[in-house]
């Protein structure tokens, strides 16, 4: 587990599915990559306590980040997503 500093937001992604038609299969490269939306929702899994709006969060919030400046980190073995909070563009209300 890691301790978020410096406004920044450790987060993860809810796996997405892959889309595979059965009518039409096409051979693509191995590193292939999908073209993905630049905005997605996340999950908080945890925070500084510098970040600007940190009364508004709690684990497992649902945030809107802006994916493209989200940073992905190799940390023993394990892959670490973490994005600094001006980056978060809203919290997601529970309905």
């Amino acid at each position: 587990m890691i301790k978020p500093v410096n406004r920044y937001v450790h987060i993860s992604f809810a796996p997405t599915a892959q889309k595979l038609s059965e009518e039409s299969r096409i051979l693509l490269p191995a590193d292939f990559k999908e073209k993905e939306e630049r905005y997605s929702v996340a999950s908080v899994k945890s925070f500084a306590e510098d970040v600007r709006f940190a009364a508004a969060l709690s684990e497992g919030s649902q945030i809107l980040v802006d994916r493209s400046m989200v940073e992905e980190i190799m940390v023993k073995n394990q892959l670490i997503s973490v994005v600094q909070d001006n980056y978060i563009i809203g919290i997601l209300e529970s309905e």
